[in-house]
């Protein structure tokens, strides 16, 4: 099969002498299962690369298990969007919403750390897991207690008295800020 190029993406300002986008070379392969649980009848799965020769089973093992591993990666985005809100603030600039990103993918992170400091907080239809076996979304429903529990390494700020503040007799040198009435300022 040779798929035709759109004039979309990274074939945008492609510039030919005839006018005419290229045709890509790719590979197609056919999966067939053997059997599925349940006595159900197995459909065939299509896989798609762009490599022209697979270089024998190795690829295709890896494109399998390429293929099976989307499950998680799309699992995984969906919670980023849904739970840990990626996609909820509306950034201007580029810079912030790469802030955001990390920011985001920081607390992923630490919510894949706390796994083993987690009890297994969930609703009554959900079925119960082992601490090795919590999700993410599991995690974080039970990430209050472990931060209750978990070890503060910088002691609670002490308690001190008020400053000297302006001395007796000076007037202020700060104005008041004064607040804009209205909707518009």
């Amino acid at each position: 099969m040779h798929p035709k190029l759109e004039a979309r993406g990274g074939w945008k300002h492609h510039q030919t002498t005839t006018g005419q986008l290229p045709i890509l070379e790719d590979t197609v392969i056919r999966l067939q299962v053997e059997h599925l649980s349940g006595d159900r009848d197995p459909q065939p799965v299509w896989l798609w690369s762009s490599k022209p020769v697979p270089d024998g089973d190795h690829d295709v093992d890896h494109w399998w298990y390429m293929f099976l591993r989307r499950f998680d990666l799309e699992h995984t985005f969906r919670f980023l969007k849904q739970s840990l809100g990626w996609t909820r603030p509306h950034l201007r600039s580029p810079a912030a919403a790469d802030r955001w990103t990390w920011l985001v993918i920081a607390a992923h992170t630490q919510l894949r750390l706390a796994r083993p400091m987690a009890r297994d907080c969930r609703l009554p239809r959900q079925k119960s897991l082992s601490p090795d076996k919590l999700t993410p979304t599991r995690v974080r429903a039970g990430y209050r207690r472990i931060c209750q529990t978990a070890i503060h390494p910088a002691a609670a700020p002490k308690a001190s008295r008020a400053g000297t503040g302006r001395p007796k007799g000076r007037k202020n040198q700060r104005k008041a800020p004064i607040q804009p009435v209205g909707k518009a300022a």
